[in-house]
């Protein structure tokens, strides 16, 4: 009884990381049944897909780059980037991020090997810089007509990669977790991504949101700000300033990963909806 009750006890402590893993490596095995089973239930990549040769996947943050570089896209490009906008603007922008980027996976490892060694230096490189990046990323082929910002994505080159071979991506990956664990503390997801800027304007006013709930539980053990790859968004809903101010977490920075509700030991933080203030959907 003691082993079970510890497995479920750990089980609860992570259960929304083991179910954001399961949705990373699951997307991801979607895309390699085709060239390594030869089951093409998914074509394509992140950048555009065809799923059951049906449903048409876009991601609009690169259909923009496009357009803006002068190329028309074809209809069933620009009618899955439709798709991708509703879904995210639904659900949460930053929910790629979070749910889907294979780098995700590379920066919590990064985060995590900091904890471990205790690597408390940080830069202090703004988290603004992202939009100034998305700014250039999208005046760049405006300008040019040249794409550039995709010969630099980790995110594409990570997926493209494991699906057709790393290459030199492997560099780029590897710069990638070595900012974060020796430079920034989620230091590419938090300071400087582009396209996770891109996301999280468009789930800016979307429905499903992380709400402290039970904020009056609060010890302040600071566990939630810690482990947070977005760390400023979270003091408002659980520390308002007035009563007035609710529980729900409105910032368009949040990626609705659940780790906060994963390490609270008082329970103070659930999933639910911008409009319950509170009530929770899990």
């Amino acid at each position: 009884m003691k082993d079970s009750s510890s497995f479920r006890d750990r089980h609860k402590a992570h259960r929304w990381l083991i179910a954001r893993r399961l949705s990373q490596f699951g997307v991801l095995a979607l895309f390699l049944l085709g060239p390594a089973a030869g089951i093409r239930i998914i074509e394509g990549n992140l950048s555009a897909s065809m799923t059951l040769d049906v449903l048409p996947l876009t991601d609009p943050f690169l259909l923009l780059q496009s357009v803006l570089s002068g190329s028309l896209p074809v209809m069933s490009g620009a009618v899955g980037a439709l798709i991708v906008l509703v879904f995210y603007a639904l659900v949460g922008g930053r929910v790629f991020c979070s749910w889907v980027c294979p780098i995700n996976p590379v920066t919590d490892m990064a985060a995590w090997l900091r904890r471990r060694l205790d690597l408390r230096g940080n830069s202090a490189l703004s988290r603004d810089l992202r939009y100034w990046l998305l700014g250039l990323a999208l005046l760049f082929p405006l300008l040019t007509g040249v794409i550039a910002w995709e010969y630099l994505n980790p995110v594409s080159m990570l997926h493209r990669g494991l699906i057709f071979g790393m290459g030199w991506a492997w560099t780029v990956i590897l710069a990638v977790f070595l900012f974060d664990l020796f430079v920034a503390r989620h230091g590419w997801c938090g300071r400087l991504c582009p396209m996770g800027a891109f996301y999280g304007l468009i789930g800016s006013g979307s429905i499903l949101r992380v709400s402290a709930a039970a904020r009056d539980r609060c010890d302040d053990c600071m566990d939630c700000f810690e482990i947070c790859p977005e760390p400023q968004v979270i003091k408002p809903a659980l520390k308002g300033a007035a009563k007035h101010v609710g529980p729900v977490i409105l910032d368009r920075n949040c990626t609705n990963c659940g780790r906060c509700i994963d390490v609270c030991p008082q329970g103070v933080f659930r999933f639910g909806t911008r409009m319950s203030n509170g009530a929770p959907l899990f």
